[in-house]
């Protein structure tokens, strides 16, 4: 037997059964939710863009879009705090073993990210509730908090991530901890560009989505000032982002083959530590070889370390007890292929909208623009979910690395499965049902109606004429 297979093989003869159900729900209800998080941090940022543009030029279009756009970012933000909600009781239930142990320092971000969660709630309620009932501008004031609240939290959760990639801040003594440094968990050294490469995928995600929503009713013929200004508030903040983007994650890329060596090794797919090493698009590890791959000669080195010559560490480099198996080796290095090509993709479209707005301050007149346009959102979401699989699994098999193996924190009691099965529920009936009321406020908006001229326990709204609102 090959040495990657037999070292697969010995870590799976330890495994507790709970593990893969555990693994499976964590995933699911992750990906679930990190779908939501674009729309709390960088959605609201392009809400209070239209609602600046309109009371800056006397824009009743775009007060339209803000206001229609602060209750989609009402909806999202619920059930992002229900699938949130339980994606904290998981880490209590399912992964005992870590909450148990460094529950002292690993606790810390997540006890921020509440605060800013409650903050966010309020503030989200005050803007939504003050349109018809605050002055302009005091109103406009009233949601930067919402953005500020969401990046805040954002970067709590971050936090946690990076400090399970790369721990510290801790004092152990007998395997428990007996001091914490508060600052030194919040900023461990990957959560710099783990933060910053967050931030910009959020708003790349949201400006995306948001801007495909529109290019596919201007595919239908809605050509009017509505679906334009809509689009472009939203794709001109993707576009502009990109490009920073890619520059960070090369960035990140560089400090993961620095000090997550593990990690590079998995996103690299290398079986052995070896110099002039080719980047290989595609392909997956068979027998200790990767396989059915496209090799660019010396291209991961020189990406690396800029010369053809640097020294990447290998899987053989991983104690054979701590290697990942190969399943998870081929999910890490083809996440990492999909993101960079959707990454560089995205990219493409973004120039094709800058070269046609720099030379005619126009779209492209082209409809394949606004097909590509259309899908873009959904080329964006894989993009993020692809980079969350390349930092969760690609840690494994550790929770925290170096201090606790997944199998040591997952728990050893119940079936799992059941657990998980419950999940699935009840994020499907919260996701079906978030769809459906966005699809009866979409209608509803089409027909021209606004619905909200009086609030449940509120004071009555005025007339929507004395508004003056613009229907469409």
């Amino acid at each position: 037997m090959p040495p990657l297979a037999l070292a697969a093989a010995v870590v799976a003869a330890v495994d507790p059964p709970q593990l893969l159900p555990a693994r499976q729900q964590m995933a699911f209800t992750l990906g679930f939710h990190i779908i939501l998080v674009p729309f709390g941090v960088a959605f609201t940022f392009l809400m209070l863009v239209a609602n600046y543009r309109g009371l800056r030029r006397n824009d009743q279009t775009a007060l339209l879009l803000a206001r229609r756009w602060s209750k989609v970012a009402a909806v999202l933000f619920a059930v992002g705090a229900v699938s949130g909600t339980v994606l904290s009781f998981e880490l209590g239930l399912l992964w005992p073993g870590l909450m148990g142990r460094f529950g002292a320092a690993y606790g810390i971000p997540f006890a921020i990210e509440g605060i800013f969660f409650f903050l966010e709630a309020i503030f989200i309620a005050i803007y939504i509730y003050g349109w018809q009932r605050m002055r302009p501008w005091p109103h406009f004031w009233s949601g930067i908090p919402v953005t500020l609240s969401g990046l805040g939290g954002t970067a709590s959760v971050v936090s946690a991530n990076s400090w399970m990639n790369l721990p510290g801040g801790i004092t152990l003594r007998d395997g428990q901890v007996v001091a914490v440094d508060t600052w030194a968990v919040l900023f461990t050294r990957p959560f710099w560009y783990e933060a910053v490469h967050m931030f910009l995928a959020a708003y790349i995600v949201a400006g995306f989505t948001v801007a495909g929503v529109y290019a596919a009713g201007m595919l239908k013929g809605r050509q009017d000032r509505y679906h334009r200004l809509g689009f472009l508030i939203a794709f001109s903040t993707a576009a502009v982002i990109m490009p920073v983007q890619i520059f960070v994650g090369d960035v990140a890329a560089r400090e993961v083959f620095a000090h997550e060596p593990a990690k590079f090794a998995t996103i690299e797919a290398l079986p052995r530590t070896s110099t002039y090493v080719p980047e290989v698009l595609g392909g997956v590890l068979v027998d200790g070889e990767v396989r059915y791959g496209i090799e660019i000669p010396y291209g991961a080195s020189i990406l690396a370390g800029y010369r053809p010559d640097t020294k990447i560490a290998g899987l053989d480099a991983i104690p054979a007890e701590y290697r990942p198996a190969p399943r998870l080796v081929n999910t890490v290095h083809l996440a990492f292929d999909v993101m960079v090509g959707a990454g560089f993709a995205l990219l493409g479209l973004a120039a094709w909208f800058g070269w046609a707005w720099w030379r005619r301050r126009d779209l492209p007149r082209s409809s394949w623009f606004l097909r590509c346009a259309a899908l873009s959102g959904v080329v964006a979401i894989v993009c993020l979910e692809c980079g969350w699989i390349v930092t969760e699994v690609g840690r494994q098999p550790w929770t925290a690395v170096g201090l606790l193996l997944t199998r040591d924190a997952v728990t050893r009691s119940g079936n799992v499965w059941y657990f998980f099965a419950g999940a699935l529920v009840i994020y499907t009936v919260v996701g079906s049902a978030a769809i459906l009321v966005l699809r009866g406020m979409r209608r509803r908006w089409a027909a021209g109606a606004e619905d909200d001229r009086d609030v449940p326990y509120g004071p009555p709204g005025r007339d929507e004429a004395q508004l003056g609102g613009e229907r469409l």
